[in-house]
C-alpha cells in the first residue's frame, strides 16, 4: 500500500538522482522520440544500486530499506509496462478482420477512385438512362451486420502483416485475365457470404505493410486454406495507378479493385469521412465499359443501358441533414465522389463491408434515396466491341 512515507521516500529519491546530474526522464533526441523509464538495477537481496559508481552514489543506498526499494522499482516499471502494452495493443489492432486503416487512402490522389467529380459536366443522357432503369427505383445498402439468408451481408476483408506466409491460387474460369499466385491469404481469410457456397464469395487481403492488395472472386479455400481456387483475381498496388489491360476482368466484372470501393466501418465511424467512390451494381448493363473499367460483362448492345465503369453523383441539391449522422457520411461521399458501376446484381445495390459493427437499421436509411435524386457523369469515351 502506497502511503505517505514512500511519498516522501521518492521525493527524496528523485531529488538525490537529479543532482546526480540524471537525465533518465527526459525523452532522448531521436526520431522517434521515445520516452525512456528509468529502471533501477537490482540484486537478489540487495536494495536499489545506482549505476554511477561515484562516492555520492552510496549514499542513496543508505536511504531505502529492501521493502521500499521493491515498492518503488515497482512504481517507476508501471509506466514503462503501460507503454509497452500500448504498443502491443496497437500492433495487434494494425491487423486482422475489417481491422482500421487510420485513414489511408488506397490509391493516389489523382486516382480515379479519388477524383473530385462534383463540379464535372452531367452525361446528355443521363436522363434517359436512368429512366431506362426505372425512376421507381432507390438505393440500398448491401452490407451489414449479422445474416441474411444464411449469409453475411456484404464484403468482408482481412488486414495482415508483410511476412504473412503465401498460398496458392488455381484460377478455374479466368485465369489467362487474372494476375498468378500466391497471395498472403491466412487461413482465417473471410468470404463474403459465407458460409454459403453460392454468390459471388469474393475474398479480399490487404497487406498493410506493402500496402498491396489481392483479391479473388468465386473463392474457396481447400485443405484448410493450404491452397484457394477462384474463377479470377487480380493484386493492386496500392500507392500508385494500377489499370488491368484493356478487355481485361479481376475479381470484380469492370476490371476494377472491390476494396477501394467499399463502404467501411472505419472510414464512416473513425474518420466520419469517405474520400472515394463507392462501389455499386445493376441488374442490367451494356455490352461496353468507360474508364476506370476495362470489362464489359453483358452482351446487349442496347444504348441506353449503362456500361461498366459507369458513374453516378447524388445531385448536390439533396438535402441529408436530417439522415442519420453515419448515413449523413455515406451521402456526402456520393455528392463528392459519387459511386462506380462494377458488376451485374441488384438494382442500385451499394456495396461496403460486413461487420458486427454495423446498425442496420440507420443503414436502411439509405433506401429512402430515390434515383429521381441520381445523375450520371458525362461519358467520354464509351468502349464498345465496335470501337476496339
Amino acid at each position: 500500500m502506497w502511503n505517505f512515507s514512500s511519498a516522501a521516500t521518492l521525493g527524496i529519491l528523485f531529488c538525490t538522482i537529479n543532482t546526480l546530474g540524471c537525465d533518465f526522464l527526459t525523452p532522448e533526441s531521436s526520431a522517434d522520440s521515445k520516452p525512456i523509464w528509468y529502471e533501477p538495477e537490482r540484486e537478489s537481496s540487495e536494495p536499489i544500486l545506482s549505476s554511477n559508481k561515484s562516492d555520492s552514489t552510496s549514499s542513496v543506498e543508505t536511504l531505502f530499506d529492501s521493502e521500499t526499494s521493491t515498492e518503488l522499482a515497482s512504481l517507476l516499471k508501471e509506466p514503462k509496462q503501460k507503454e509497452k502494452k500500448k504498443v502491443q495493443e496497437k500492433e495487434e489492432t494494425k491487423y486482422g478482420i475489417c481491422a482500421s486503416l487510420n485513414g489511408f487512402r488506397p490509391f493516389p490522389d489523382n486516382d480515379p477512385w479519388n477524383q473530385d467529380i462534383s463540379k464535372k459536366e452531367v452525361d446528355p443522357n443521363s436522363d434517359r438512362i436512368l429512366a431506362h432503369i426505372g425512376l421507381g427505383g432507390h438505393l440500398h445498402p448491401d452490407f451489414g451486420s449479422g445474416t441474411w439468408g444464411g449469409g453475411i451481408i456484404g464484403i468482408p476483408y482481412i488486414v495482415v502483416p508483410g511476412d504473412q506466409p503465401r498460398v496458392t491460387i488455381e484460377y478455374q474460369a479466368y485465369g489467362d485475365e487474372s494476375d498468378p499466385g500466391p497471395f498472403p491469404f491466412p487461413f482465417n481469410t473471410p468470404v463474403e457470404g459465407q458460409p454459403l457456397t453460392d454468390g459471388d464469395r469474393h475474398a479480399i487481403v490487404v497487406d498493410r505493410d506493402n500496402w498491396m492488395l489481392y483479391e479473388l472472386y468465386r473463392a474457396f479455400p481447400k485443405n484448410g486454406g493450404a491452397k484457394w481456387i477462384a474463377d479470377s483475381g487480380a493484386v493492386f498496388n496500392l500507392k500508385t495507378n494500377t489499370k488491368r489491360p484493356a478487355g481485361w476482368t479481376s475479381a470484380d466484372a469492370a476490371g476494377l479493385p472491390v476494396f477501394p470501393g467499399l463502404v467501411r466501418y472505419d472510414e464512416v465511424a473513425e474518420q466520419k469521412e469517405i474520400r472515394h467512390a463507392i462501389r455499386f451494381t445493376l441488374a442490367r448493363t451494356r455490352r461496353a465499359y468507360v474508364a476506370p473499367a476495362s470489362h464489359w460483362a453483358s452482351s446487349d448492345d442496347n444504348e441506353l443501358l449503362p456500361p461498366l465503369g459507369m458513374r453516378v453523383r447524388l445531385k448536390a441539391d439533396v438535402d441529408i441533414s436530417k439522415y442519420p449522422e453515419q448515413v449523413q457520411v455515406i451521402l456526402r461521399a456520393l455528392k463528392k465522389y459519387g459511386m462506380i458501376l462494377a458488376d451485374n446484381g441488384s438494382d442500385w445495390f451499394i456495396s461496403g463491408t460486413a461487420d458486427e459493427r454495423w446498425d442496420n437499421e440507420v443503414l436502411s436509411a439509405l433506401k429512402k434515396i430515390k434515383v429521381r435524386q441520381l445523375e450520371i457523369i458525362k461519358m467520354d469515351k464509351i468502349v464498345t466491341p465496335y470501337s476496339l
